[in-house]
């Protein structure tokens, strides 16, 4: 007799062997799905910027006297800043009718609606809708409605109406959405610093044109008063000719200065008419003409120019809370980019009406439907577009790093360039108003030698050009007082009210 003894193969039918098979591939597929779903959780490391300059503790030698005390001329608003009524006027309607601080404005709205944006992302969406729908099905289908939950035949061409609640929500487990609402709020401040930014730079530019043209008439009253000589010097050369004492070329010397002088005056007037041209575009008004208060000689200069502390140039200057900002903005975005490397979670509930008759829908409890899904996704494969985004918002805060150090030396420098430009340049008016007056005596005494034949029309004539020169060149140095005060008015962060920044709550 023969013994049978059947092979293991034997023991399982066909059936079992396939779902075994099956078993196996779904314990292997899962444990891949769950390796690769770990290796999606390792996150890249954050971007490590160096280590930044210290700020000096002063200004330095370029300081004025009361540099070293915390007190600072950009304090004072630009209303008892600037002493001339008309300048203050002027800049009032620059500041409410300035096409660029107007746009200015609208792009801190714009900026706020972002941030509205970005804390909605924060909360479940939440949809009322009502949808109806018709389905016919196939005969040989293998899919379709023959009858409802509670048991009643539904005909082949089936409606479907539905009214209630849908929502969708992101759980943002790892802050990614949180980092999204940190950047858009530190982007709607960084446009509030440049707002004051432009505020800062139009209250300067206003201010510079309007000493521009205080400078621009000065000069025409000298050539004025210039000419008024020279043409009566002229006339007495004439004279002198006719009595035999003076020659045609004298008379032709004298006659070609005055036309260069006359010359002069057109060319001061084409330039006050540019001057006011410029002035009324920034006033945001069309061309006019601009009153002005005192000659630029004998408008004040303030007797306090304390520059303050450097440290206190960092909370005032808006470029440098503008930078400050935006590099708040970087290291937020990076956040951000490196949480999307993480698994995101979504709940999507939805509670409403459901029936196939109309007639039915407002019939509950029978109507009444509600349910949950709940899901979680992560990136597997392919994530060269995270990677991308991850490696823009790295160099994006490596290069606000960078543009934020260079505010600071930028600032820094404008203001000891001012400090030092003040003291040089009122250094050289005390001494130009040497030369004025020794140039003025020397036209007096040349004339009186001419008049009595010790001197030549030669010297006369080139004792007037140098005190011309001389008078022009006081002009331009008394403006160049004014417009290194206005820059460094403008330097230190005057201008522009300094808004009160909560940095804590955008880190």
């Amino acid at each position: 007799m023969t013994l049978f003894r059947p092979s293991l193969a034997g023991l399982f039918s066909k059936g079992e062997e396939k779902s075994a098979k099956a078993n196996w591939l779904f314990k292997r597929l899962f444990g891949l799905l769950t390796l690769a779903a770990l290796g999606s959780c390792q996150t890249i490391q954050p971007v490590l910027t160096p280590r930044a300059t210290a700020v000096p503790a002063t200004f330095g030698a370029a300081a004025a006297a009361g540099a070293t005390d915390s007190a600072s001329i950009a304090a004072q608003p630009w209303q008892q800043f600037f002493a001339d009524p008309n300048l203050i006027g002027l800049l009032d309607t620059a500041l409410r009718a300035n096409p660029d601080l107007l746009i200015a404005v609208q792009r801190v709205e714009v900026a706020r609606a972002s941030v509205q944006a970005a804390r909605g992302a924060l909360l479940p969406a939440v949809e009322a809708g009502a949808t109806g729908g018709f389905d016919r099905f196939a005969d040989y289908a293998a899919q379709g409605q023959t009858s409802t939950n509670d048991g009643r035949q539904l005909p082949n061409g089936v409606p479907n109406f539905f009214l209630g609640l849908r929502s969708s929500w992101e759980l943002d487990v790892w802050g990614k959405l949180r980092s999204r609402r940190r950047a858009a709020v530190a982007r709607m401040l960084a446009t509030e610093q440049g707002r004051r930014l432009v505020q800062t730079a139009l209250v300067a530019q206003v201010a510079r044109l309007y000493y521009e043209l205080l400078t621009l008439d000065s000069q025409l009253d000298v050539l004025g008063k210039n000419e008024r000589l020279q043409n009566r010097a002229l006339e007495i050369v004439k004279l002198q000719k006719l009595g035999g004492r003076a020659t045609e070329l004298a008379v032709q010397q004298f006659t070609a200065q005055l036309l260069r002088t006359r010359s002069g005056e057109v060319e001061v007037q084409q330039r006050i008419l540019a001057t006011e041209n410029q002035l009324n575009r920034l006033l945001g008004r069309y061309p006019q003409p601009i009153t002005r208060g005192l000659p630029i000689q004998q408008q004040p200069l303030p007797a306090d120019l304390s520059a303050g502390l450097p440290a206190e140039l960092l909370l005032r200057r808006p470029d440098v809370q503008q930078a400050e900002l935006a590099l708040l903005v970087t290291k937020a975005d990076v956040a951000a980019a490196r949480a999307a490397f993480l698994p995101s979670f979504t709940l999507s509930p939805y509670v409403g009406l459901n029936a196939y008759k109309a007639s039915l829908l407002l019939s509950t409890p029978g109507s009444l439907a509600y349910g949950l899904l709940a899901g979680v996704s992560a990136p597997l494969f392919n994530r060269n577009v995270l990677r991308a985004e991850y490696t823009q918002s790295a160099a994006r805060q490596r290069i606000a790093y960078f543009e934020y150090q260079r505010s600071i030396q930028t600032g820094f420098e404008e203001v000891t360039s001012s400090l030092r430009g003040l003291q040089n340049y009122q250094r050289v008016y005390a001494l130009q108003q040497q030369e004025v007056a020794a140039l003025t005596k020397a036209v007096d005494i040349s004339n009186d030698l001419y008049t009595a034949s010790y001197a030549t029309y030669l010297e006369v004539i080139t004792a007037q050009r140098s005190a011309l020169e001389a008078e022009l060149n006081l002009t331009t140095t008394r403006r160049e007082q004014f417009l290194q005060l206005i820059d460094l008015y403008r330097a230190l962060g005057g201008g522009a009210p300094v808004t009160t920044t909560d940095l804590a709550t955008v880190r």
